[in-house]
């Protein structure tokens, strides 16, 4: 299991300058907790005009404890960036990803991947529609997680090794038409599974992240 956090910045004029203040110790940060293999995959949040208004990261484990604790630590926390953090225990598909960039490899900007996080519904049947899709939707992902198109993809859970309630997903389009397009074929959608979902832009920043569980 792993964590999913949500953080988002503030809404006010002070906050494009108190991440841009707090950016070099950010990247030092997730630099070093990527390597320890305790930050699995750190993404900014942009908005269709490539602003930044969050981050997302995927932290290792199931352990609360050591969750806050990265949070404690982060300088973007510490900074005051973040002003709404939500933390979502989350299931990394087990994909033949493709291997990522390396650390000093240069990504094309300012926008490589788009995150899309896609929430379930709420009725009795819910989970029944999801475990019927299932099957189908990996079918679907697991020769573009073999290409490097579906960088990342995790199933959101309702508490620690519960049940599932949504999704996130990274993948290689850099436009959000592109990526309705792409996930309008998902048997997830097409199924009825999916009833919210967000899109944001995102730049991968190549990291020494530890492969990610098959």
């Amino acid at each position: 299991m792993a964590w999913l956090i949500l953080a988002y910045d503030g809404a006010d004029e002070g906050a494009p300058q108190r991440r841009i203040g707090a950016r070099d110790a950010h990247v030092a940060f997730i630099t070093a907790e990527a390597a320890a293999g305790r930050l699995l995959l750190g993404l900014p949040l942009h908005d269709e005009q490539a602003h930044s208004i969050g981050s997302l990261m995927v932290i290792a484990g199931e352990d609360r404890a050591a969750r806050d604790a990265y949070l404690e630590r982060e300088p973007f926390t510490r900074s005051g960036v973040w002003r709404r953090v939500e933390c979502h225990p989350c299931r990394v598909a087990p994909l033949p990803y493709a291997p990522w960039p390396t650390p000093g490899s240069a990504m094309p900007g300012p926008r490589s991947h788009t995150i899309i996080i896609a929430w379930d519904d709420k009725d009795a049947g819910a989970l029944e529609r999801r475990l019927a899709a299932r099957a189908a939707h990996f079918a679907r992902v697991r020769p573009l997680a073999e290409n490097g198109t579906l960088l990342f993809g995790a199933a959101i859970l309702d508490a620690p090794e519960g049940r599932m309630v949504g999704s996130v997903a990274v993948t290689r389009h850099t436009d959000h038409e592109s990526a309705r397009r792409f996930w309008a074929e998902d048997p997830y959608v097409t199924s009825g599974v999916w009833q919210d979902m967000t899109l944001h832009g995102t730049l991968l920043r190549p990291l020494p992240y530890k492969p990610l569980p098959h």
